[in-house]
């Protein structure tokens, strides 16, 4: 997917909008405002439900504090054995910068293809539950048939269809 975080409004099994959360925010509030309760978004890298908080750009951003800036570090417990510690001490900059790396780099191989029909199943499940098929699509999206699985969803509604297949391209 691509950097910036995105996300796709459906009303029904009509597409509304994709884009940054707030650009969709802002058109959902503009052209959608009496139907923002029957309106579901879904955040494009999870395929899972994303709230927006309409109206709420009005309020202030808080005044930074004074002092460091927080950068986002969270540190957390890691069970390794007694040779992956050592291997990661002997790592240039140390564990936590040799753990960094690896995961950066884990995360930017092409091996996200779990990943991405994992969102699209959330998204079906959300979205396609009482449509015909259902769990056989699922059971082909998992087994990577892709052929089984456009056949599955051939009849489901188009906007469904192209979401669903944007998902799963990435």
């Amino acid at each position: 997917m691509n950097d910036i975080p995105t996300v796709t409004a459906f009303l029904g099994d009509r597409k509304l909008a994709s884009g940054s959360r707030a650009t969709v925010q802002h058109m959902l509030e503009e052209r959608y405002a009496s139907d923002l309760g029957s309106i579901l978004v879904f955040d494009d890298a999870t395929g899972k439900l994303a709230d927006l908080d309409y109206w709420d750009a009005a309020t202030p951003a808080p005044a930074p504090s004074a002092g460091r800036p927080r950068l986002g570090v969270k540190a957390r417990e890691v069970t390794l054995l007694p040779r992956h510690w050592d291997w990661l001490a002997a790592q240039p900059g140390g564990a936590s910068a040799a753990l960094r790396r690896l995961v950066e780099a884990a995360s930017k191989e092409g091996g996200d293809g779990r990943m991405r029909r994992d969102a699209a199943y959330h998204f079906m499940s959300h979205m396609c539950g009482n449509l015909p098929g259902y769990e056989e699509a699922l059971r082909a999206l998992y087994r990577d048939d892709d052929a089984a699985f456009d056949g599955l969803i051939a009849e489901w509604p188009e906007d469904v269809r192209g979401h669903i297949r944007h998902l799963i391209a990435g």
